[in-house]
């Protein structure tokens, strides 16, 4: 089996859309080549942030293709292989591992309500689909999320799971019984954002998947926070809550926020989304634009450039 090591942030791309809903591929490529210059430790995709929700079969899979052309080897990609249904999540992996991707990364379905033994099944036959290692993402706003004694299950019966995202406050409890229950061998990475992330270097934490968006300030903070500098961390922390916190209100907001934020940063040229998303008013979207250049103003305050690839 391959083996890649996630470490720091592994940011979820985005997928930009022209005027016609078509995708923009020479956007995504743009965003592999700032996940580079930014020096993070990975790209994902098409994840729940990348609208893969809104893509046919295909188009997922062409959209991964286009990063790991982008990326020649210079940085993991992880194909996002979702379905509800584990024999087409199985079989978009094996394409997505077949593409060249590093790691397939895939969510537990949660939209109805299913036992330990269900969801255990469903991943044993994914992750057996392929030979490269796993990641599994589980956000389950309707209760708990897979927890140590569900990884050690797993991990004993599938040896390519290696990492679990998980997307809920206070994780720090669980985060460290995972890593008793499995000999550190499955490493967690935490979502929605990176909001929780500065309580979780004392635990052991793999890892943060937010948005590429402003991912070279987080990136800084993530290398800050695991050498103790918590302090130092923090203070980048501060310049990033604000913008999370309110963006993240509803997905399909947080869609035309990182766009927005993306192309202010001139990384991509396109930020439509596709039909369904959500409308909202010329203020609310107005205070997510305020929260956006204060960002752009800690990026450059912080050492960075506001524009990478220029």
């Amino acid at each position: 089996m391959q083996t890649v090591k996630l470490s720091g942030v592994v940011s979820v791309l985005s997928t930009p859309f022209d005027e016609k809903e078509n995708i923009v591929h020479d956007d995504i490529t743009r965003q592999v080549e700032a996940a580079i210059v930014f020096g993070i430790g990975g790209v994902c995709l098409p994840a729940y942030a990348g609208e893969f929700y809104k893509l046919s079969e295909a188009e997922r899979l062409a959209v991964v293709q286009t990063a790991v052309q982008a990326s020649k080897g210079r940085i993991p990609v992880l194909g996002q292989s979702n379905h509800p249904s584990a024999r087409h999540a199985s079989e978009l992996a094996r394409k997505n591992a077949d593409a060249g991707t590093n790691l397939i990364s895939f969510a537990l379905p949660r939209q109805f309500g299913l036992t330990e033994p269900d969801l255990l099944n469903y991943c044993r036959t994914i992750c057996n689909a392929v030979k490269i290692p796993i990641l599994i993402q589980d956000f389950n706003p309707g209760g708990p999320t897979a927890g140590p004694d569900f990884c050690r299950k797993l991990l004993d019966q599938c040896s390519n799971f290696a990492y679990i995202k998980l997307e809920e406050p206070l994780l720090g409890p669980k985060l460290r019984a995972i890593g008793e229950a499995t000999q550190n061998r499955v490493g967690v990475l935490e979502g929605w954002g990176g909001m929780y992330l500065p309580e979780l270097f004392t635990s052991g934490i793999a890892g943060v998947m937010p948005g590429l968006g402003h991912a070279d300030l987080m990136q800084r903070m993530w290398n800050l926070g695991v050498l103790g500098n918590l302090d130092g961390a923090l203070d980048i922390f501060d310049h990033l809550l604000a913008q999370v916190v309110y963006s993240l209100q509803n997905m399909e907001f947080y869609l035309r926020v990182e766009k927005h934020l993306l192309a202010e940063r001139g990384i991509i040229r396109h930020t439509g989304v596709r039909s369904p998303g959500l409308t909202v008013d010329k203020h609310t979207f107005d205070h997510a634009v305020h929260l956006n250049h204060r960002v752009l103003k800690a990026i450059e305050r912080f050492g960075f450039k506001r524009c990478p690839l220029a």
